[in-house]
């Protein structure tokens, strides 16, 4: 396996489509370069189309095996069930990446868990500015706060100009799901 001189963290948010697919393509990439991927996903039920090519291709996979929907819609007992659950996934992720020395950990929607409070922040944060030196990390996700922007290596928008959910289209399989 290859490893990186020096691992960066990368951020992909934004209010345009393009956050997961972005990870997507470069967790593909780097697994086609001989790294070692880890791809979790928070707030998403595991059931999009790529989850099962990622797993092909040889890289792991982890997501919640609960899934409470939009934080918008969340009961106030599902929301402490599901900072359980994010936050125990985070550690899960984080500490699989560290010991078993993945190159590459995606976390799809971070930012919305984070933001949230379903992901604990403080020890997020002290997690990513101790990242081994060899481990990229990319977080997926809207809004990120001015701390993770200061600690990133790489920011990048999808700006939203046009999507079909504006005239009322669902997501699609394939193209959103």
């Amino acid at each position: 396996m290859a490893c990186l001189k020096k691992g960066c963290l990368q951020l992909y948010c934004g209010d345009g489509k393009g956050k997961t697919t972005a990870s997507v393509g470069l967790a593909v990439r780097a697994v086609g370069t001989g790294l070692k991927v880890l791809f979790c996903q928070v707030m998403k039920d595991g059931t999009s189309g790529e989850i099962k090519m990622l797993q092909k291709l040889g890289i792991t996979y982890l997501c919640c095996p609960e899934h409470y929907g939009f934080f918008w819609n969340m009961s106030d007992e599902q929301k402490k069930e599901a900072q359980q659950s994010y936050t125990a996934l985070f550690r899960k992720a984080w500490d699989m990446a560290v010991k078993e020395g993945y190159d590459l950990l995606v976390i799809d929607e971070f930012m919305s868990a984070y933001n949230h409070g379903l992901i604990e922040q403080k020890q997020a944060l002290e997690c990513l500015m101790k990242r081994p030196d060899c481990l990229e990390v990319v977080l997926t996700g809207r809004n990120p706060g001015e701390e993770l922007l200061k600690l990133a290596d790489y920011v990048t928008e999808m700006k939203k100009i046009k999507h079909p959910f504006d005239q009322g289209i669902p997501a699609r399989k394939g193209i959103e799901l």
